[in-house]
């Protein structure tokens, strides 16, 4: 890891390392759960915390500032998206798209079976275009109207949008996370993705049948009647034009990612110029509207106040929370990973790692502390990744061990760090916080604990021979390799 001054004396310890870290975690329990406020003055705390311990160590301002601003730019293409999504959300409630899906929810899908259907749906989507975010800014959003117009809570529809959004990411070869890990392990992408059924199977069958239970209770008639779902259709009729062709703006978009390998910022640009048009020529809005359902988001005044809730929503200013958010955490996050702090602390970890469990635990707690510190999903798959590499192979267990373990750890776990750039995003977008729909991320929580329960008895864990190891050590890690591409193992 970079320290930004090489001429820096001072080593950080362990305990010292943690304190930004703490004083942090505990401002943001007195500001959030206690005074009810947003989380970003906590964070700057942190951030102020940590620049005071950095300078302590022989940091001058400068080199703070520098940690600051890599960390920003870490997090420049995750704001790009955020961003995008506002003007797709806007557009797309503009354009009677999210209505359309919405109506059609309510008239096929019932109620008992809503929550197991949204994990469905959106693990399909998911795997598709290998994008959860994508997916719960078009589908999640559509499904968090269906749901609460059932009188679902909505904890625990997010959970079921974000359950089936992480599977299908997890699980995609489109999938930027799945990548990664994969490609920073020196691990053939098919490889990590198979061993990965392992625990992310069962994880993903845990879930439906918790989701299963749990939605029966929303099967009466005492939960959502059908009087009130025939309402909530009539008021979307009402409000826009509901036509089954407004289905073909997210077919379009996801066929773009899938038949023609576009981009997730490509993309998202389409789907917002068709839903700016079909604001334009199938709702009949003037092009003022339009913009301003881009910029500031819909707005819409109906004497159906649920309509109006779901729907007075999107827009650019809209996600200004999200990354004014996401900044601040990163600046956070810089300090942390380029002064040396995250290492002190990841030193920590893998010190206790005794064994295959110890190897596997110590990955997946490694991640997580990343997630914690870091507020970037990619910073912890990266971060252990360079740590644990060379470990896993000297105690002879496979690359895609340690390649499915950052998965587990790290892209899973980054949806229960509130000020993490995934829960900042999932707040804006379904607007559910972290602390509320953490219960009913089953997923995300479940994989984890599977993975450890593997590790403790061997099953799905994969050795490699002495000879292997020493092939991939000359390989990779030797003086004269050359920078030509290596299979991997």
């Amino acid at each position: 890891m970079d320290n930004t001054n090489e001429n820096v004396k001072q080593e950080f310890n362990f305990f010292v390392a943690l304190l930004p870290l703490v004083l942090m975690i505990a401002a943001m329990g007195i500001t959030v759960v206690w005074l009810g406020q947003d989380p970003h003055i906590p964070l700057i705390f942190g951030t102020a915390s940590a620049a005071v311990v950095a300078m302590i160590h022989g940091y001058k301002w400068d080199d703070i500032e520098k940690m600051m601003f890599k960390g920003i730019r870490l997090a420049l293409p995750a704001i790009v998206i955020i961003m995008l999504v506002g003007l797709i959300i806007g557009s797309w409630i503009g354009g009677g798209i999210v209505a359309t899906m919405i109506y059609y929810g309510l008239a096929l899908i019932s109620p008992a079976l809503f929550l197991v259907t949204i994990v469905i749906l959106c693990a399909i989507v998911a795997l598709s275009i290998g994008s959860s975010w994508s997916t719960m800014a078009t589908v999640g959003v559509a499904g968090m109207g269906i749901g609460l117009s059932m009188e679902i809570p909505a904890a625990m529809i997010a959970g079921a949008v974000i359950s089936g959004s992480y599977f299908g990411d997890k699980m995609s070869p489109m999938s930027d996370t799945t990548n990664l890990a994969a490609g920073l392990t020196n691990t053939n992408l098919f490889v990590h993705i198979k061993h990965m059924f392992y625990t992310t199977i069962p994880g993903l069958i845990i879930a439906l049948i918790a989701f299963f239970f749990l939605g029966r209770q929303f099967g009466g008639t005492g939960a959502a009647s059908q009087e009130e779902v025939t309402g909530m259709m009539e008021a979307l009729r009402e409000n826009f034009v509901i036509s089954p062709w407004l289905l073909l703006v997210p077919v379009i978009m996801i066929l773009g990612i899938v038949l023609f390998k576009m981009a997730a910022i490509p993309a998202l640009v389409v789907g917002i110029i068709l839903g700016f048009l079909c604001h334009l020529f199938v709702q009949g809005g003037d092009l003022g509207a339009a913009v301003g359902a881009l910029q500031s988001g819909y707005v819409i005044e109906t004497d159906n106040q649920m309509i109006n809730d779901l729907f007075n929503n999107g827009g650019l200013q809209g996600m200004m929370f999200t990354v004014s958010m996401t900044v601040v955490a990163m600046t956070f996050a810089g300090i942390l990973e380029y002064s040396g702090m995250l290492k002190s602390i990841m030193a920590q970890i893998i010190k206790v790692a005794k064994g295959t469990f110890g190897m596997v635990g110590s990955t997946i707690a490694a991640a997580f502390t990343t997630n914690a510190t870091c507020s970037e999903q990619y910073i912890s798959i990266v971060v252990p990744s360079r740590m644990f590499l060379r470990t896993y192979i000297e105690k002879n267990l496979h690359s895609k061990n340690l390649s499915r373990s950052l998965e587990d750890g790290g892209t899973l776990t980054s949806v229960f760090i509130p000020w993490n750039t995934c829960g900042v995003y999932i707040y804006g977008v379904l607007g559910v916080a972290a602390w509320e729909y953490a219960p009913f991320a089953i997923l995300n929580f479940t994989v984890p604990v599977i993975a450890l329960i593997l590790a403790a008895t061997g099953i799905g864990i994969e050795k490699i021979t002495d000879e292997e190891k020493d092939s991939f050590i000359r390989k990779y890690y030797s003086d004269d390799t050359d920078e030509e591409a290596i299979d991997p193992v």
